[in-house]
């Protein structure tokens, strides 16, 4: 194993005592949503919460837009209000429309030929698209795609840092291999990013709640000098 990898003993335990926690989240791909869907989802929640963009989502449903031929086709003012309730409309707007640009020039429209990519190719190309990054890309991937990525945020990034696995500086692509000791399975990767990030959230915020962290023990070098520091 490679030293960039880190101990899946470690990583299964963190993962055991997060669903332990906090339950099986059961993020996408849900029942409900289709793959394009999934996509709008991840571009429209960029830089917002997840409710707002659900408004946004109902809103093209309604206007039976939810295709990538009606989002093309759509008339830049009229997506953009569909998904006003999401935030940064006109920059999201564009956004869409170069995805789903993107998708008619390489794939003529079919999601099934992009996802049939292998995802290093598939991972390049969503890379090329103007306004998806690497996150955008990865949720695309894992929960469109349903091919396994494991997808890394600022709240991995900050867990990790904390619990003193990872250097504070890591890099996207870095703080991605150290989870490349897993099996490549997508429920497992699509549970472990949800649950990392319902702990972000809920209790490894910017100002920590310490004492309720099921990951204080492991150690979590951070949260134990806070604690301490707490207790003199």
């Amino acid at each position: 194993m490679s030293d960039a990898h880190l101990d899946p003993t470690l990583l299964i335990e963190i993962y055991s005592r997060l669903v332990a926690s906090y339950g099986l989240q059961e993020w996408w791909p849900s029942q409900t949503g289709t793959p394009f869907e999934v996509i709008v989802g991840a571009i429209l929640t960029q830089g917002t919460s997840w409710r707002s963009v659900e408004r946004s989502i109902t809103n093209i449903i309604a206007a039976d837009a939810m295709s990538p031929t009606a989002i093309q086709q759509m008339p830049r003012a009229d997506l953009i209000d569909l998904i006003r309730p999401s935030g940064y409309y006109n920059a999201k707007a564009a956004k869409l429309q170069a995805f789903t640009t993107f998708l008619f020039a390489q794939h003529g429209g079919d999601l099934a030929s992009l996802f049939a990519l292998p995802v290093t190719e598939m991972r390049h190309q969503l890379l090329g698209v103007w306004g998806i990054g690497p996150e955008t890309a990865d949720d695309i991937i894992l929960y469109a795609a349903c091919q396994p990525i494991f997808v890394v945020d600022s709240y991995t990034q900050r867990i990790l840092t904390r619990l003193g696995i990872v250097a504070p500086a890591i890099t996207h692509h870095a703080l991605q291999e150290r989870f490349a000791s897993l099996p490549a399975d997508v429920p497992l990767f699509s549970e472990y990013h949800a649950l990392l990030d319902e702990h972000g959230s809920r209790t490894c915020r910017p100002t920590p709640r310490c004492a309720a962290c099921p990951l204080l023990d492991l150690p979590c070098q951070y949260g134990q000098q806070r604690m301490l520091s707490a207790e003199c």
